[in-house]
């Protein structure tokens, strides 16, 4: 449901990329489940939803069973239906694709279960007897809302830290909005925290405002899901000219108010992930007359996905490969990027210098860690910038735990999500006096 707060975000003239099945289409769909014993879709997908099980109950009309299934094993199945790239996880990996057949719809059947399950107001767990064990949750985006849920069905008190002045993380301000729009994930999030028993505190720095050595004193264990922190910069002459962005600042400015586009003729995406493809999406989509790729590598070697970036060619999205930017110049703006061609080796061709006119230019190639935060504490590992744990989320530092994009380095949010439940179950065995500590 859009309200005029929505309608006043950029993101608002976005239709449905997808769009969702009436129930006679997810009917028809389930009912093409061979509903495999060895089920490989379970296997590659990171919650390990019970998929030929949620699929057999559309197919009987049992819808409320099949959103059941969905929920226990991810919270966040909702939101997970609509971003989750299926094209290379469970529909990937549906035994249709080695017939030659049109693989099931999975995530398009999972998202017809948990729409169902939202606007019926179906709720299937409850808040567990009072543990009487208090954690704190670093950070509201995917895997916190999953840890908190979980912890809260295990009867232990939940207060979750979150620096912003929303809740969501990167579903709320990250998620190209053709696939989900920022009240959609605030209303996720309402719902996941609907069990009840959770305190949100925020506009609160961790490390700030309240010290991490505070949350051990108040806490019986502690939660770090702080996810990645402001986009990284090129380093080049320029680049704090107006009109040079991070793309991951632009991204959620478009998506909770407004960017600025009118006289905008050309813009430039520095990058060749999933970010800068979703950029090269959502700028087209705003009317940019010129949206062109600038990647350092070729389109066979670009780390995002190929289904989005064909999806973004009719859209018209450009690409020009095996170059980088060496320079930004303008008069009070960007107006010119100086560039320069890279070899096979990606080492720069002599001579090979040209100039690119653009007025705006979002740069897409990742974002910092947080896990440097925790760099003071001892017993916290840090690799690469991101917190080290076990395959449960245990850190090495007694009652600590961590999951998210602080501990993958950034992958999806059905990640985030089987890690913030992973590391509650890690967490309630702690706090139960078992092995995990």
């Amino acid at each position: 449901m859009t309200d005029r707060i929505g309608e006043a975000r950029s993101e608002a003239v976005f239709e449905d990329f997808k769009g969702q099945y009436t129930r006679d289409q997810a009917t028809v769909e389930a009912n093409r489940c061979l509903f495999c014993s060895d089920a490989p879709c379970v296997k590659v997908c990171p919650t390990h939803i019970e998929i030929p099980q949620f699929i057999r109950k559309i197919a009987t009309d049992n819808v409320k069973g099949s959103a059941r299934t969905i929920f226990e094993a991810n919270i966040l199945g909702m939101s997970c239906a609509r971003v989750c790239p299926v094209e290379v996880l469970c529909v990937g990996a549906c035994v249709y694709n080695a017939m030659g057949v049109p693989p099931v719809q999975i995530g398009k059947l999972q998202r017809y279960s948990t729409d169902v399950a939202y606007d019926a107001k179906w709720r299937f767990f409850e808040a567990g007897p009072d543990s009487g064990k208090r954690v704190a949750l670093v950070g509201a985006g995917p895997a916190s809302l999953a840890c908190a849920h979980e912890l809260r069905r295990h009867g232990h008190a939940v207060t979750i830290f979150e620096k912003r002045s929303a809740i969501g993380g990167l579903n709320a301000t990250g998620v190209a909005p053709y696939k989900m729009k920022a009240d959609r994930a605030a209303e996720e999030a309402a719902w996941v925290l609907g069990i009840g028993g959770v305190e949100v505190k925020t506009g609160v720095a961790v490390g700030t405002d309240v010290s991490f050595e505070q949350l051990e004193q108040q806490h019986d264990a502690v939660f770090f899901g702080a996810g990645l922190g402001s986009d990284t910069k090129l380093g080049v002459p320029g680049e704090d000219l107006p009109g040079v962005s991070g793309a991951v600042e632009w991204i959620e400015q478009m998506k909770l108010s407004r960017v600025p586009t009118d006289g905008v003729r050309h813009c430039l995406v520095v990058g060749g992930g999933n970010t800068a493809v979703d950029v090269v999406r959502e700028a087209c989509g705003l009317g940019i007359p010129r949206v062109t790729m600038l990647y350092r590598g070729t389109q066979a070697k670009m780390s995002g996905y190929a289904h989005e970036w064909k999806a973004a060619l009719p859209e018209g999205g450009r690409a020009d490969w095996q170059a980088v930017v060496t320079r930004f110049e303008g008069d009070g703006r960007v107006e010119r990027v100086h560039c320069a061609r890279l070899d096979a080796k990606k080492q720069p061709i002599a001579g090979s210098d040209f100039v690119v006119e653009a007025d705006l230019v979002l740069v897409a190639i990742g974002q910092s860690k947080l896990g440097a935060l925790l760099s003071g504490l001892e017993g916290i590992a840090l690799e690469s910038g991101c917190v080290v744990t076990d395959e449960h989320g245990c850190t090495g530092r007694k009652g600590w735990f961590a999951g998210g994009d602080c501990r993958n380095g950034g992958k999806e949010v059905v990640n985030a999500a089987a890690e913030g439940k992973a590391a509650a179950l890690a967490i309630h065995a702690y706090l139960s006096g078992g092995s995990h500590a």
